[in-house]
Order: C-alpha cells, then sequence, then structure tokens
C-alpha cells in the first residue's frame, strides 16, 4: 500500500491540535481546528483513521486474504486497549508526580492521580474494564470499540454496503438513548459515544474500501458537490465565529440555531458529521494539489512523521499536554512568550518522540508482524 502524504500530515496536524486543545492556558490554542471549524481535532483523527483501516483491510485482505484481515484488526483492538491502560497509568502518575513538586495543571483531573496512589489494583481495573476513561485518552475507549467491531462489520459493509450505511444512521440516531445501557462510572455512557461515532468511523472505512468504486462517478459532478461542500464548511465555521463574537451576533446565533438544532460533540451531531465530511471531499479534491505541495516541505514532513507514529505517537501527544500545562501555570500569570516557548517545546517534543519511533520501534513491529 502506498503511503498518502497528505494523509499522514493531516493526522499529524490532528494530533497537535488535540494536544493544545487540552492546555487551558496554550498561547497557541487559539489557532487550533476548534478554532475556526464547528468540528475539531477528535473528528478529523477518528474519520482518518477509519480511512486508514479501510486502505490496511483491502491491502491485508487481497495479499493474505480475509482471516488474516481480520486477525490484524482484532490486534490491533487489543493495541488500542493497552495503551489506553498504559497511558491512563503513565498520565496519573505523571500528574501524581507534577503535584508532588507542587506543580498545578488542569489539563488532566488530578483525581486519577490520588488513585493510582491509593489504590493502584483498583485504578488499573477500572481502566482496564473501561468503566473508567481517563480524560484526554477517552477518545481511545471508542476507538477501542470501534476496531474491536472491525473484523465483524468490514465484511458487511464490504458485502452489503447500502444496508450497512442505512443501519449505520439508525444507530446514529439511537445513539443518546443507547449509550447509556454500556456500563459506566459516570451512568451515562462512554464519553465518546460509539453508538454515534461509529458513522463517521466507518464512514471513513468505506472511504477507504471504496474510493476507487465512487471517486470517479463524484468527479463527474466535481463542481457541484465542491459548491455544496463549501456551503457547508462554511455554514459550520459561521457557527463558531458567530459563538465567538457573542452578543452582538446573538440574531445570526438565532437564525443558524433554527437550521441546526443543536450541537452535541458526545453523539456526534448531524452538523458535526456534515461539516467533516464536506471538509474531507475539499481536501480530497480542490485542495488535494495544495497539501500535496505542503506535505512536502519541511513542516509537512514533520507532522508526517507525528501522524505515522500512531499510537505512540497519541500518547506522546496526551502526556506532553499534560506537562506543558504545568510549565505555562507554574509559576501563575505567565506572560504569552513563555507560554507560546512552552507550546513551541511540546511540538518539537512531539516531533522528536514521533521521529525516534519511527527510527527504531517502528521497524521493529514491522518486522514482527512480517514473521
Amino acid at each position: 500500500m502506498n503511503r498518502l502524504i497528505a494523509l499522514d500530515m493531516l493526522r499529524g496536524y490532528a494530533l497537535v491540535c488535540i494536544m493544545l486543545d487540552h492546555m487551558p492556558v496554550s498561547g497557541l490554542r487559539g489557532l487550533t481546528l476548534a478554532n475556526f471549524s464547528i468540528f475539531d481535532a477528535a473528528e478529523l483523527f477518528v474519520l482518518l483513521s477509519g480511512f486508514l483501516v479501510g486502505l490496511v483491510w483491502l491491502s491485508v485482505e487481497r495479499r493474505d486474504g480475509l482471516r488474516k484481515a481480520q486477525w490484524r484488526f482484532a490486534r490491533r483492538a487489543f493495541e488500542v486497549w493497552r495503551a489506553l491502560v498504559l497511558g491512563g497509568i503513565i498520565m496519573a502518575l505523571l500528574s501524581a508526580g507534577l503535584l508532588a513538586l507542587g506543580m498545578k495543571h488542569t489539563a488532566v483531573w488530578n483525581q486519577y492521580a490520588v488513585w493510582v496512589l491509593e489504590n493502584p489494583l483498583g485504578y488499573l481495573g477500572v481502566l482496564a474494564t473501561m468503566w473508567l476513561q481517563p480524560n484526554l485518552l477517552d477518545v481511545l475507549a471508542v476507538y477501542v470499540v470501534l476496531i474491536a467491531s472491525s473484523p465483524i462489520l468490514v465484511p458487511v459493509l464490504k458485502r452489503f454496503p447500502l444496508s450497512f450505511a442505512a443501519g449505520s444512521l439508525v444507530l446514529w440516531w439511537f445513539a443518546p438513548v443507547l449509550n447509556p445501557m454500556i456500563p459506566n462510572h459516570n451512568k451515562g455512557g462512554l464519553l465518546f459515544n460509539p453508538f454515534g461515532w461509529q458513522l463517521l468511523f466507518f464512514t471513513g472505512v468505506a472511504m477507504g474500501l471504496f474510493r476507487q468504486d465512487f471517486m470517479p462517478v463524484l468527479l463527474r459532478h466535481r463542481r457541484l458537490i465542491t459548491v455544496l461542500a463549501s456551503g457547508m464548511f462554511l455554514f459550520g465555521t459561521t457557527i463558531v465565529i458567530a459563538a465567538k463574537i457573542g452578543e452582538p451576533a446573538l440574531p445570526l446565533r438565532e437564525a443558524l440555531k433554527q437550521v441546526y438544532g443543536s450541537i452535541n460533540k458526545w453523539h456526534l451531531d448531524g452538523t458535526r458529521y456534515m461539516a467533516i465530511v464536506a471538509a474531507s471531499w475539499l481536501v480530497a479534491v480542490p485542495l488535494a494539489t495544495p497539501l500535496e505541495r505542503l506535505a512536502r516541505t519541511w513542516f509537512g514532513v514533520g507532522l508526517q512523521q507525528i501522524g505515522r507514529g500512531g499510537l505512540w505517537s497519541f500518547l506522546a501527544c496526551v502526556l506532553l499536554s499534560v506537562l506543558s500545562d504545568a510549565f505555562q501555570m507554574n509559576p501563575p500569570d505567565q506572560g504569552l512568550p513563555r507560554r507560546l516557548a512552552a507550546d513551541f517545546w511540546a511540538i518539537l517534543a512531539l516531533w522528536w518522540l514521533s521521529a525516534i519511533w519511527l527510527a527504531y520501534g517502528a521497524p521493529w513491529q514491522k518486522a514482527r508482524k512480517n514473521r
């Protein structure tokens, strides 16, 4: 499977945004994706992950058969679960260490630091059963569920795409009712509702699986689709900007609300879903060449390396967000230059750790998989 460098770059960009968005006093937080679109890096991460699943599934199934593809993603679900558990423990210990040094931080709930020290086995148990999903890592919990379902559901999607799409829409519609049925510490199910987010994930999977079939058809109507996609993206952007303007934009906000109703990230509302799907068209078609060129610059190559780091990069971005948040809050009331210095340090550290992984960790994994 040939790598799509723009895809790697966008995954890296999503991880950088996730890291900065979780740093409350970050100087660069105002420049992340969530500031100019109705969706944020979480949607971008999940859609791109689904797309990658579709691409890899096709490659593995063609080379090694269906069973190998199913086993590949069953094993991947375990790897994501393991990352959730280990990441939760390391993050809690990092938080405890910072608190012991008197370094306040708000990127992560400080109670995890208490639990991991007072009852380490109990904390391990609630992480392992996903009864508790620590903030910053909670998107991995829904990712575990979605990846674990792939060995069963992707073959169904391949064989019955239209029926699968209809079933996925029905499941998404009833997501707010279904999620509380999942045993969970907050009695409301997973924070990222898997019954809602499956629609976005399997949309990405379908894009990866069928792009060779449907893109020639869609490209015949590229102008119309580009106009509609641009309109949907700008509609979402207008909602965000109007909310930032506040009281002066209240009439516009009320008018827009008559169209979109309500926004709910955790169940994945329809407006956010349509906006990220519209953006995917814009990225794949009218912006494809500029993004390809950007991906070949030194900046784009750095983001590519972050994106290719996978789970390692995700865990690194989470831990760095906690650490950099502590740097920015201690001492309190720091000026913008010091907060920006912590931002740039975190981004460079994320890139460096990803590059280290690609140089040493990734080849080892590849060799193991080929055995």
